[in-house]
């Protein structure tokens, strides 16, 4: 097969160099129609870099738009409270004077350090393990019921969605409900940025007819050992496995599950992705660093996949969706200073909590899972905290499974080809499926419907047509 020349690396390395010797009239691309489709919003030092993106997405059709997060201050200067709301005004006025279907962040933590390229919001929902979790549903959840701008401090003492241990709901009546599909690129340096608009372009442009994209791997164990609870009966894991596959009907299923020994350790995983395919689910335990299951009615942790394994993947171009079921594999703050200010304010304590469960680690299992170079995902769905499931409510049904399969039914039956799309209607299912009652009391299960839904976070363009775009050569 004929092998047009593809986007590299360097390619962007050279365009950048070029793009910087030429000064800049503005901070952002204009859109070349009244419409903007993708708004791209990050800091003025990653917009020369992005600039062949939004080439990219205007050669197919999506109208887009770049604008730096000093150009959103300075323009917002009479709107929002602090940076992370004027980001929300900002998306608000995108949508209403543009059309604006999907936004782009662009920008996490800057290196180590507890500073951020683009604002995050913090949910103050305390369950006695942890006091406040990241929320990027809050940039896309624009207006309330009454089509008002959904603060989510409904309160107004400029602290976010709080609903506190055994208490109502301070900040109620919050809709939940994704106006606008918003992804995030967490990148912390310049290079992290050229290798995801070099993975973005590669995919759309020639992934499309690719055999492998037309297989669906699924990672999966008995999430809860029935020793542990009489209700806890049959392989959690494998059960909603089991159940996505059904979904995917059209694509052909591997699976990895404890129970017939196909997932016995991390050697499995890594050597079944590097295959490559077109969707990955994970369902099971996590951290920061870790994802894993057991085998049946066992203990013992069966470790699947790590941040420090992940660069033995060599799955190339051909890249996967990745939806991860677990805690905190998606929690986009951990930081090595964690390590530090933890033993420092909080001394053998710390050892108990943060660092056993990972939160001074570099980066997260998703973001690192997203970035790698020469492998890993095109984007990663997971959770930004403790990813409640049905186990834990006192009605035995929905929790981040759900949202999960969700997900999968929002492409595979209902033909949304685009990933923001897709991550936009879970959300908007499960809400409709299980309606807060803001008068219950933290740890109900409307509170565990709310965390739940806020806390599950999209690494990666919302604008990606799933499968890329059918007009060039594909990556075989």
């Amino acid at each position: 097969m004929n092998k047009k020349p593809q986007p590299t690396i360097i390619s962007i390395v050279i365009l950048f160099l070029l793009l910087s010797l030429t000064p800049f009239q503005t901070v952002h691309s204009e859109p070349t129609t009244d419409s903007v489709t993708l708004l791209i919003i990050a800091p003025f030092e990653f917009t020369p870099a992005l600039e062949p993106l939004v080439l990219h997405k205007e050669h197919y059709g999506i109208s887009t738009r770049l604008v730096s997060v000093e150009e959103v201050y300075d323009q917002m200067f009479w709107q929002g409270r602090d940076p992370a709301e004027k980001i929300k005004y900002f998306i608000k006025n995108a949508v209403e004077e543009w059309g604006t279907q999907y936004v782009l962040l662009v920008g996490g933590m800057i290196g180590q350090m507890n500073e951020w390229y683009v604002p995050v919001r913090y949910v103050q929902m305390d369950d006695n393990w942890e006091s406040e979790y990241l929320s990027d549903l809050y940039f896309a959840d624009i207006y309330d019921e009454y089509d008002d701008f959904s603060s989510w401090d409904t309160d107004g003492d400029g602290i976010y969605g709080e609903w506190y241990y055994e208490q109502p709901a301070e900040d109620d009546n919050i809709d939940l409900s994704p106006d606008v599909a918003v992804g995030r690129l967490p990148c912390r340096c310049l290079e992290e940025v050229m290798i995801m608009v070099d993975k973005i372009i590669m995919y759309e442009t020639y992934a499309s007819g690719g055999t492998w994209f037309n297989d669906f791997v699924v990672v999966a164990g008995d999430t809860y050992p029935v020793m542990h609870n009489p209700n806890w009966t049959g392989n959690e894991g494998e059960y909603y496995g089991d159940l996505a596959i059904d979904i995917m009907d059209e694509f052909t299923p591997i699976r990895l599950y404890t129970s017939d020994g196909s997932f016995s350790g991390e050697r499995d995983v890594i050597t079944t992705i590097s295959d490559g395919c077109g969707f990955l689910y994970f369902n099971g335990h996590g951290n920061p660093q870790t994802w894993g299951n057991h085998p049946p009615n066992d203990e013992e942790f069966v470790t699947g996949l790590t941040t420090k394994t992940m660069p033995r993947l060599r799955n190339g171009e051909r890249l996967p969706i990745c939806v991860v079921g677990g805690c905190h594999n998606c929690q986009f703050d951990v930081t090595l200073l964690n390590l530090i200010e933890g033993i420092m304010e909080e001394g053998l304590q710390f050892f108990k909590h943060k660092f056993y469960y990972k939160e001074w680690v570099p980066e997260c299992w998703g973001w690192r899972m997203t970035r790698k170079l020469g492998g890993g995902s095109i984007a990663t769905l997971g959770c930004s905290a403790l990813g409640y499931t049905k186990e834990d409510k006192d009605s035995f049904t929905g929790g981040m499974d759900e949202v999960e399969l969700n997900f999968f039914t929002a492409y595979s039956d209902h033909g949304y080809t685009h990933l923001g799309d897709a991550w936009k209607a879970s959300l908007q299912y499960y809400q409709a499926d299980y309606p807060i009652n803001w008068s219950s009391s933290a740890v109900s299960d409307s509170w565990i419907d709310t965390k739940v839904m806020q806390s599950w976070v999209l690494f990666g363009d919302p604008s990606l047509k799933i499968g890329g775009y059918p007009s060039t050569p594909c990556i075989e």
